[in-house]
């Protein structure tokens, strides 16, 4: 059946989440797609602005499969390179704010970025990176109204300036083949070099529909980007805003007062977060709060929030959903999808509900839970644990100039999360460590996530994080490190007898370490820099 058939222009064109603003500037054009501060920018003036960056980087010599870095907070210059910068066929690569000057400059020499747009704030920075660079660059200063300081010029002419010199009926680019590269995104770098996840066209697309029916997103929705557009191109949503043609708040600075203010400014409906965020508004001073009338949703991801946080949230009218997800797979891959049903349990049973990280996406076409020797699914009974693996359209094409890494993590035809989770009997995961993270004491494998938990339920404790000590009888145990609340006093032994009263004896932390936790740009808490730790309290 079909015989003779083939595609056709008619009935095949390849896809690209370039198409959404192309549609949100034909069918919306005077709804807000911007704010920032006191602009207000519409659809249509974002779709004609894309294009003069787009013009204006052709201009420049950028040519298909050429990358263009930004180093900026959430503003709207950024927003805009995700649509111009694939416009002219180039490759977006959006940097870490965060990082230091010696791996900045490696990321910016291995993806051979040709162009560099950098907001001021970060011109100490650059200035210190670009004498490192092995090839010179050509520099477009971002000169943001919004922001109060200003550092020096590095390049020539700024953002406004490129945009002033390309055309705005410039026919963009389309991808000739869906599986183009639309952006390049960079590993934390934990252990080792940072390893550069390419993106395709098809990917993101299908991720940033994902997105809007995962979080159940209504069109033309208002969103706060307190989620660094550089983690993971924003999980994609930058996209996902213009599918829906909603409404993106930009945020330069991610504190509570400026998220409350946003929230109740803007009518906030959705925003993504870390749990540590999370964490900042549960605890941020009363005159800070505001309690919308409305629902707000909040996608979190990282870490699995505490069903303490996820309760605090409730009490702020924000409904948390937890996702699960990695650089390699376009952020999140897994959401805990909610069932009506559970609305009729105690805020605790659905705290603890929520903490799993539930079921593929709609747009992830597999995932299992399997012994990592044998690929053999482990059983659904919420006590074994193995590798959560997965495979689908919206899996990174592979690493950068790594051949190596991309042969091993897409090992029998499956991505390689390295995370250790169980399945619960309806099918729903939950992780219980990182393979790296997890405790052998005595032959007994301990969660760091459970014992995490615990901790977490103390009336003292704002953050926690469970690594292993080396111990000369168990060959390791748990080291906690603590970092208390303001005003909140609680001793070692306190801690420690808590922990007794809700864990078994081998579970319980040997070691409590009172300390501001370290963490990556997108709050996720360093436990490489931890674990350094851990072992030389071991070793003493």
């Amino acid at each position: 059946m079909g015989e003779g058939l083939a595609r056709d222009a008619a009935n095949f064109v390849p896809l690209s989440p370039l198409n959404f603003l192309v549609r949100a500037a034909a069918v919306y054009p005077q709804r807000t797609a911007l704010i920032h501060g006191d602009l207000r920018q519409t659809w249509a003036q974002t779709y004609e602005r894309c294009r003069q960056f787009a013009s204006a980087l052709t201009k420049l010599g950028i040519k298909r499969g050429d990358v263009v870095a930004v180093m900026a907070p959430n503003i709207p210059a950024l927003y805009e390179a995700h649509f111009g910068v694939p416009m002219a066929g180039a490759t977006l690569l959006a940097l870490n704010t965060r990082l230091d000057a010696d791996t900045t400059a490696y990321i910016l020499d291995h993806s051979e970025t040709k162009v560099l747009l950098c907001d001021r704030e970060f011109s100490d920075l650059m200035s210190d990176v670009l004498p490192k660079l092995a090839n010179k660059i050509i520099v477009i200063d971002i000169n943001d109204p919004v922001y109060a300081g200003a550092g020096d010029a590095l390049g020539e002419i700024d953002y406004e300036q490129l945009l002033a010199s390309g055309d705005p009926a410039f026919e963009m680019l389309m991808p000739e083949d869906e599986w183009d590269n639309i952006s390049l995104n960079y590993t934390s770098g934990t252990t080792g070099r940072p390893k550069g996840a390419l993106y395709s066209h098809r990917a993101t697309y299908l991720n940033a529909m994902g997105n809007m029916v995962s979080a159940g997103m209504r069109l033309q929705s208002t969103y706060l980007w307190t989620l660094p557009m550089f983690h993971c191109n924003g999980w994609c949503f930058p996209w996902t805003l213009a599918m829906i043609a909603g409404t993106n708040v930009c945020l330069r600075r991610v504190e509570p007062k400026a998220i409350f203010a946003a929230i109740q400014d803007h009518h906030v409906e959705y925003f993504c977060a870390a749990p540590v965020v999370l964490t900042m508004l549960a605890h941020a001073p009363k005159e800070h709060r505001f309690t919308p009338d409305w629902t707000v949703q909040v996608m979190t991801g990282g870490a699995a929030p505490p069903a303490a946080l996820i309760a605090a949230m409730a009490e702020l009218s924000i409904e948390v959903a937890h996702l699960y997800g990695l650089t390699e797979t376009l952020g999140p891959s897994v959401i805990c999808a909610w069932h009506d049903e559970w609305n009729e349990l105690s805020l605790d049973e659905q705290a603890k509900l929520k903490s799993r990280i539930g079921v593929r996406k709609n747009t992830m076409e597999d995932a299992m839970v399997v012994d990592s020797h044998t690929m053999a699914p482990v059983p659904w009974d919420g006590k074994t644990i193995g590798e959560l693996v997965m495979r689908g359209n919206t899996v990174m094409k592979g690493y950068l100039k790594n051949p190596e890494a991309t042969a091993q993590a897409f090992h029998g035809g499956w991505f390689h999360s390295g995370d250790l989770v169980v399945v619960h009997p309806d099918g729903y995961f939950e992780v219980k460590d990182r393979l790296k993270d997890i405790v052998i004491s005595g032959g007994e494998n301990i969660s760091t996530v459970e014992v995490e938990g615990v901790l977490y339920r103390h009336p003292a404790v704002l953050e926690a994080a469970v690594v292993a000590m080396p111990h000369e009888k168990w060959g390791e145990t748990p080291c906690a490190f603590v970092t208390l609340k303001d005003g909140a006093q609680a001793s070692s032994d306190d801690i420690i007898k808590f922990c007794r009263e809700h864990l078994a004896g081998f579970k319980v932390p040997h070691k409590i370490v009172f300390s501001t936790l370290p963490k990556t740009s997108t709050g996720k808490i360093q436990k490489f820099v931890l674990r350094e730790q851990a072992r030389e309290l071991g070793v003493n």
